[in-house]
């Protein structure tokens, strides 16, 4: 039997948060509306100088291609995050957070914005989190195909539809940093909400 879940929580679109989640919890990362990405941060909740890794979790998994069953690893390998649901299939861990310089780099004709990086920095801060220690996030739903000849990276509309969703398990106690993306590219040249919830481990 399961505890009972906690209240879907609703991030505004182009805006973040950061909140706790306990060992064993499960957090599910959902889409409510379609083609949104949120990206995703996990730090050790008693020492965030220990964070997720892009370069541990693939290297180990030996695959771009993470989805469930696979394990998002630390900067110190070890296991932060399991992905025990996923209903698209595609997300990306190549990929740094948008922030100012990337609209400045990819969209110097749009008013810029502080990104995924702005809004997690600020959204961290009371964790002791600078914005030195934001790393590569993992990228919930993000749509990033790498050329197999080139290894050029396009970046297309997220695959997810309204109400898909990604879930993992805590093994760690974490303190979790989680967008609606503000990029157009990533998202479909839209801004949507992201919804999430944290739901108490099986017994």
């Amino acid at each position: 039997m399961s505890e009972a879940e906690s209240e879907t929580v609703t991030i505004p679109k182009r805006s973040g948060t950061a909140f706790r989640l306990a060992q064993g919890q499960k957090l599910t990362v959902i889409d409510p509306r379609g083609m949104q990405v949120a990206d995703l941060l996990a730090y050790n909740a008693e020492d965030v100088d220990e964070v997720i890794s892009s370069g541990r979790t693939l290297d180990y998994a030996e695959t771009i291609a993470l989805t469930t069953g696979h394990v998002l690893y630390s900067n110190r390998s070890r296991p932060m995050l399991e992905i025990v649901e996923d209903t698209v299939g595609r997300h990306d861990f190549l990929l740094t957070p948008c922030s100012y310089d990337t609209f400045h780099h990819f969209y110097p004709d749009l008013p810029p914005h502080r990104g995924c990086f702005g809004n997690l920095a600020e959204a961290l801060e009371p964790y002791g989190v600078t914005p030195d220690r934001i790393p590569t996030a993992f990228n919930c739903f993000m749509n990033v195909p790498v050329d197999g000849e080139t290894g050029r990276l396009r970046v297309l509309p997220p695959t997810s539809k309204a109400g898909d969703h990604i879930a993992f398990e805590a093994k760690m106690d974490l303190v979790i940093g989680l967008t609606a993306c503000s990029a157009p590219a990533s998202n479909g040249g839209s801004f949507k909400p992201i919804d999430y919830r944290i739901e108490h481990a099986s017994l």
